[in-house]
């Protein structure tokens, strides 16, 4: 995974950017109807129930906004919220409130439907001891932002870009001309450029399985759209070797069994690309 220093400069990234795509050369609106030394407060109330994310990351919005707006936070990342519920309150010139409001509206709301179903997903691997993994399925970019909220629900991060992680899959595969072929030319890339970098290798079946196995210094295998029961053979034949992940039709319904076959991880594109924001407000409290 990339550092928490590279990690912070992504969500900089993000701030500068969302703010210059929403506000331009100036909120006209505001400007328009509120005098530039108007103090105000507000508040981000919840319409719909789930598990909140995101206030952290408002906060460093709104530092970012006008550093001399306050802050009180009444729910923290990771909680339960339901309807009616207070998150926080903002303190401040009226005017960079309104400015920073869509921002932190936007990324909470979806923040918190990632933080939502990734919820679900670790209760229902509850005493197996597989762990959840988000993809790179997530939204360009805000990725910092999506994989930030799996976090904070208690799934964890696969790799975060094509950077800092090898993953052969079935294309790197083919192309390469074989399993072993892309196996050995990828650890020689590695020798080559001095990098370290972990490597996962992709399986479609368990003859693959052996072929990864008989080259060594894999990180994770991959078992890619495997059944309940080869997944149980490919767990077997891996052993200690290296770690296992299953991946592929993995929802709701199947994750616990997959993860019943043994697998240290299971990995669902769904907890980054099937969600719709889940729903909170801003209002001005007068």
């Amino acid at each position: 995974m990339i550092s928490e220093e590279q990690f912070q400069k992504e969500l900089d990234i993000i701030i500068v950017n969302a703010l210059r795509e929403d506000i331009g050369d100036g909120d006209h609106s505001s400007l328009a109807c509120i005098p530039a030394d108007a103090k105000g407060s507000a508040e981000i109330v919840v319409k719909e129930a789930g598990v909140l994310a995101g206030v952290e990351f408002a906060k460093m919005v709104l530092k970012y906004v006008d550093a001399d707006l306050k802050v009180e936070v009444y729910i923290k990342d990771g909680s339960p919220i339901v309807v009616g519920d207070k998150v926080l309150r903002i303190t401040g010139n009226s005017q960079s409130i309104l400015k920073a409001e869509r921002l932190i509206l936007n990324a909470m709301q979806r923040m918190s439907a990632i933080a939502t179903k990734t919820k679900v997903f670790v209760d229902l691997l509850e005493g197996t001891g597989t762990k959840i993994l988000d993809t790179r399925k997530t939204t360009p970019g805000i990725r910092a932002l999506e994989k930030w909220a799996v976090k904070i629900a208690g799934g964890e991060n696969h790799r975060f870009a094509l950077y800092d992680m090898i993953m052969l899959k079935d294309n790197h595969i083919d192309f390469a001309g074989g399993m072993v072929q892309a196996i050995e030319k990828t650890k020689k890339y590695l020798k080559d450029t001095h990098r370290d970098l972990k490597i996962i290798v992709e399986a479609r079946d368990l003859e693959e399985v052996s072929q990864i196995l008989s080259c060594g210094g894999i990180h994770r295998i991959l078992l890619d759209n495997f059944d309940y029961n080869t997944t149980k053979k490919a767990v077997e034949m891996i052993g200690d070797a290296c770690e296992t992940e299953s991946s592929g039709n993995i929802d709701q319904t199947t994750v616990r069994n997959y993860a019943l076959c043994g697998v240290d991880y299971v990995s669902s594109g769904a907890l980054t690309h099937s969600v719709h924001n889940l729903d909170l407000s801003l209002k001005a409290v007068v």
